[in-house]
C-alpha cells in the first residue's frame, strides 16, 4: 500500500480539500448536523477505504442522496430515529454484498457511463459558479436541478450579477490562475510542483488572503463565504458531537421502508460510480463490486452507529483522486485520516479558507470531466453511441443523477434492441492447454453490452502466461463497450504476459496495439461497429 506514496500523499491532500466542503455542504442540504457529514466523510475514507477492492475509488456522503435524507429525518422524528435506518441499510448493502448483486454495475453501457461523468462535470461547474463569485453558499452542494430552497441551478447563476462579493470573487480567480499555471506549467517544470499540487498552494493563498484583508470594507471576506467546521471548546464538546441511533424505533415500518430506499440508492450510485471511476482510471483497473458493496455497508453501519451520514462511493473526489496522480487505496484511507485530524486540531484554520477558493477547484475537477473533445470523440462513434450518451448528459443537468441515467440507459437499451433482437449472444471458452496454456476465445454473431460482465470476467480471470486466440470469424455486430474492454485488457495483458492472436475475415494479427484502431480501419463490409 506504500509503493505509491509519493503519488498518493499530494493526491490525498487534493481529495481532501475537495471533500471538507463536500462533506459540510450536504449535511447542511440534508437538514442534518454539520459534524454528521464529516463523520461520514471519515469513515468513507478510512473504513470502506480499507476494505474496498477499488484503488481509486473515494466514498463519503452522496449529494444525490441529500433530499432522501431532509424528507426522512422529519418523517421518522428525528435524526437518531434517521440513524437507525442507516445502520439497517449498511446491512442490507452487505446482504447485496453476499448476494452478489454487484454484478449489476456491469450492465450499464459505456455511452450512458460517459454522459454521467460529462453531466456531473456540468453539474458541478455550473452548481460552483455561484461560489466562485461569492455569493449563496448553500445551494452549491444540491446536486438536484430543482434545489431545496425553491430556486434551480440556473436561477441561481442569474443571481450572481447583483450579488458579486469583490473578495471572494477576486481570490477566487487568483486561485483560478494559480492551478491553470500549476497544471500546465509548473508540474512540467520539477518533481517539487508534482509533488506539492495546485490545490494545495491556492488554498494556503485564500487563508493569507483572509488574514490580510480583515477589516478591509471591500475586500473582507464574512464568514458566510468560508468554510464552517463546527469547533468544539472541549473534549467533552468534541464527543457530545456525535449522535446515536434510537433502536427502540426499530419496529417502526417507515424506518425499514426508509432503510431499503438508502440501500438500494447507495448502492445504484456506488456500482455507477465504480463503473465510471474504472473507465478512466490510467490503470485500468477492475473494481471487484460485490466487495464494494460489503465494504460500502459495512462504513453505513458505523456511519450509523456514531452519527454520520449514509456513504456511497463519489465520482467527485474519485474523479479528483484520479486527475491527482492517485494509484492506491492509501490516497483514500491518507484523505480519511486528515479530516479526522484537521477538525480535532486545526478547525480554525479550516474556517479560514474561502469557499470560493474550493470552488475554483472543483471548476477544475468539473471542466476535466466534461472536456469539450469528448462530445466530439462520442459523435464520432454514430447514433448508437451519441444519444444515449447525450440524453444521460441533459438528463442529469435538468433533473438528478439516477433519473438521468435512467433515461440514458433506456434509450440505450432501445437502441441495442434495435440491432441486436433478431441474434442471440453467446460467449465460448476453448482450453486447448498443451505446454504454454492456450485458450480460445469465439465471440457472438452479436456481441453487445449486455455480454461486458461475462467478457470481463472471464478475460480478467486468465491466468499468466497464456495464448489467448480471439475469434472473430462469424462476428457481424460488436458494441463499442466491447472493444474498449479488449482495449483495456490489452493494457494489463502486457504485465500477465498474456499474448493474444485476433483472427478475423481480414486476417490474423498478433497482440495489436490498439482493438480500436484496429475496428476502425477494418472494411465494412467485414464487421459493424457501434
Amino acid at each position: 500500500m506504500f509503493k505509491y506514496i509519493k503519488s498518493d500523499l499530494p493526491a490525498s491532500i487534493v481529495v481532501f480539500f475537495v471533500a471538507l466542503p463536500l462533506c459540510l455542504g450536504i449535511a447542511l442540504a440534508s437538514g442534518a448536523p454539520l459534524f454528521s457529514g464529516l463523520i461520514a466523510g471519515i469513515i468513507g475514507g478510512i473504513v470502506v477505504g480499507a476494505l474496498s477492492g477499488s484503488k481509486i475509488g473515494v466514498s463519503g456522503p452522496a449529494a444525490g442522496l441529500a433530499a432522501i435524507v431532509l424528507t426522512a429525518i422529519g418523517a421518522l422524528g428525528g435524526y437518531q430515529n434517521f440513524l437507525v435506518a442507516v445502520v439497517i441499510a449498511g446491512v442490507i448493502q452487505i446482504l447485496f454484498g453476499v448476494l452478489k448483486a454487484g454484478v449489476i454495475g456491469y450492465y450499464f453501457p459505456s455511452s450512458v457511463i460517459k454522459g454521467m461523468l460529462t453531466g456531473i462535470g456540468i453539474i458541478i461547474i455550473l452548481k460552483q459558479i455561484p461560489n466562485f463569485f461569492g455569493y449563496d453558499e448553500e445551494s452549491a452542494w444540491d446536486l438536484e436541478f430543482f434545489e431545496i430552497d425553491g430556486g434551480n441551478t440556473f436561477s441561481e447563476i442569474f443571481q450572481v450579477i447583483n450579488n458579486i462579493h469583490p473578495g471572494a470573487a477576486l481570490i477566487g480567480v487568483i486561485s483560478l490562475l494559480i492551478l491553470l499555471f500549476w497544471d500546465k506549467v509548473l508540474s512540467k517544470k520539477g518533481k517539487i510542483f508534482q509533488l506539492i499540487q495546485g490545490p494545495f498552494v491556492a488554498v494556503v493563498i485564500g487563508i493569507i488572503f483572509f488574514t490580510l484583508t480583515q477589516g478591509n470594507s471591500l475586500l473582507n471576506i464574512t464568514s458566510n463565504h468560508l468554510v464552517s467546521v463546527p469547533i468544539p471548546e472541549s473534549a467533552s464538546d468534541f464527543l457530545n458531537q456525535f449522535s446515536f441511533p434510537d433502536f427502540s424505533a426499530i419496529t417502526n415500518v417507515d424506518i425499514w421502508v426508509t432503510a431499503f430506499t438508502i440501500a438500494l440508492v447507495a448502492s445504484l450510485e456506488t456500482l455507477l460510480c465504480v463503473e465510471a471511476t474504472d473507465k478512466i482510471d490510467p490503470d485500468k483497473n477492475v473494481t471487484p463490486t460485490n466487495r464494494e458493496l460489503l465494504a460500502q455497508g459495512t462504513g453505513n453501519v458505523i456511519s450509523g452507529l456514531i452519527g454520520g451520514l449514509p456513504i456511497t462511493q463519489v465520482i467527485v473526489r474519485s474523479s479528483a483522486n484520479i486527475q491527482s496522480g492517485g494509484k492506491s487505496k492509501m490516497a483514500t484511507i491518507i484523505h480519511g485520516f486528515l479530516l479526522l485530524i484537521s477538525v480535532i486540531l486545526i478547525p480554525t484554520l479550516l474556517n479560514m479558507i474561502p469557499l470560493s477558493v474550493l470552488a475554483a477547484i472543483l471548476l477544475i475537477v468539473g471542466y476535466k470531466l466534461a472536456k469539450p473533445q469528448l462530445f466530439k470523440q462520442m459523435y464520432k462513434l454514430g447514433w448508437k453511441q451519441f444519444v444515449p450518451f447525450i440524453v444521460t448528459v441533459v438528463g442529469i443537468v435538468f433533473t438528478d443523477l439516477l433519473f438521468g441515467i435512467g433515461l440514458g440507459l433506456l434509450v440505450g437499451i432501445v437502441v441495442i434492441l434495435l440491432k441486436s433482437y433478431q441474434n442471440s449472444h453467446f460467449l465460448h471458452i476453448e482450453d486447448k492447454s498443451n505446454g504454454k496454456h492456450k485458450i480460445k476465445m469465439t465471440l457472438a454473431e452479436e456481441v453487445t453490452f449486455f455480454n461486458k460482465g461475462a467478457i470481463l470476467k472471464e478475460l480478467d480471470s486468465l491466468p499468466r502466461d497464456t495464448y489467448l486466440e480471439l475469434d472473430l470469424i462469424k462476428t457481424r455486430y460488436l458494441d463499442n463497450d466491447i472493444i474498449e474492454i479488449l482495449d483495456d485488457f490489452s493494457h494489463k495483458a502486457k504485465e500477465r504476459n498474456i499474448d493474444i492472436k485476433l483472427v478475423s475475415k481480414r486476417g490474423v494479427e498478433e497482440n495489436p496495439e490498439s482493438f480500436a484502431e484496429f475496428f476502425r480501419t477494418r472494411p465494412k463490409s467485414d464487421i459493424s461497429l457501434s
